[in-house]
């Protein structure tokens, strides 16, 4: 499986791609995080505001009672760091939707991803034992490799690229794109035409559970 990570972004040769489409090579679709969605999902803008302002009501409370000026440089002191982390964190979802870049073809899923330190990673369909979608609202969602064999890509890597919380097995992570239940369905029909020999054991869209044990084919689960 070819997971070693590109640096040159600049020097692509379409968006997205490292090199030209060989021959008899797809593009079967192309998308980006949305920022929005990232803020919301990943970095947990809305839960931190709500957090926030639960702490600065809880402060004024505390300070209720105290002259006009020590009640407001406190409050107005909090508000101020406050509003700075969510702008942090809005702008850090912005930069990684604007520099990441998903691309499926007929035979391999390519993920350029990084703000400062550009990484594109190509990952064949054949080692792709299984994917997952989440669905979110308003058609977003995200859509997890698992890969087979014995390579793997650091955690690291990959945020927030990545399958929240599977650490020990990291599983790239299309995170947070949109029609994301049909680029799941493009993603198994392409995975079919790569695997011929096993593509009959798979269904359509279909749900396990995860509390199963017993070994499965490769599949689309949401």
């Amino acid at each position: 499986m070819n997971v070693n990570p590109h640096h040159e972004h600049e020097f692509e040769a379409a968006p997205g791609l490292p090199e030209a489409l060989p021959v008899g090579e797809r593009l079967l679709w192309q998308g980006s995080p949305d920022w929005r969605q990232l803020a919301l999902q990943v970095f947990h803008v809305r839960s931190l505001a709500i957090y926030f302002a639960v702490m600065m009501l809880i402060q004024a409370l505390y300070l209720m009672g105290e002259p006009q000026p020590r009640l407001l440089v406190p409050l107005l002191t909090s508000l101020a760091l406050s509003l700075t982390a969510l702008g942090l964190l809005t702008l850090m979802a912005w930069f990684t939707a604007r520099t990441a870049l998903y691309t499926l073809t007929s035979k391999r899923m390519v993920m350029r991803i990084g703000i400062v330190l550009t990484l594109t990673f190509n990952l064949p369909l054949r080692m792709v034992a299984a994917a997952s979608v989440k669905p979110r609202a308003q058609g977003f969602g995200d859509i997890a490799l698992k890969l087979s064999g014995d390579d793997h890509i650091a955690w690291l890597n990959l945020w927030p690229h990545a399958k929240p919380w599977a650490l020990k097995d990291p599983e790239p992570c299309l995170r947070c794109i949109p029609h994301a239940l049909q680029v799941g369905e493009r993603l198994l029909q392409a995975w079919r035409e790569c695997n011929p020999g096993v593509a009959a054991m798979l269904g359509d869209v279909v749900d396990t559970s995860p509390a199963s044990n017993h070994p499965t084919p490769p599949q689309l689960v949401t």
